[in-house]
């Protein structure tokens, strides 16, 4: 089993950034792929960027060059950076990692507003 907690979003002007972090904890984490996943008001949760156990990623078509998938197995941990922010990318954000079963976080807020 495992345990996801995000943290980072809040308010961004358009064409700001934000980093938001997911911490891992109850299972060998260098071992997971992750995923961060989106969901806005009305609309299917949708995914954002994966990143492999080894490191190699994948990034849905609406954020590819701006937003970053990372990760520190040392510390558990995986990131999204989020660069030119657009009022589209609104959404509470969601950490998930597959176990034999789906493991989601509680989400984050992310609001892109002028």
């Amino acid at each position: 089993q495992v345990q996801l907690v995000e943290s980072g979003g809040g308010l961004v002007q358009p064409g700001g950034s934000l980093r938001l972090t997911c911490a891992a904890s109850g299972s060998i984490f260098s071992n997971l792929a992750m995923g961060w996943y989106r969901q806005a008001p009305g609309k299917q949760r949708e995914m954002v960027a994966r990143i492999s156990s080894g490191g190699r990623t994948t990034y849905a078509a609406s954020v590819k060059g701006r937003f970053t998938i990372s990760r520190d197995n040392a510390k558990n941990t995986v990131y999204l950076q989020m660069n030119s922010l657009e009022p589209e990318d609104t959404a509470v954000y969601y950490c998930k990692t597959t176990i034999a079963n789906d493991y989601w976080g509680q989400g984050t807020q992310v609001t892109v507003s002028s």
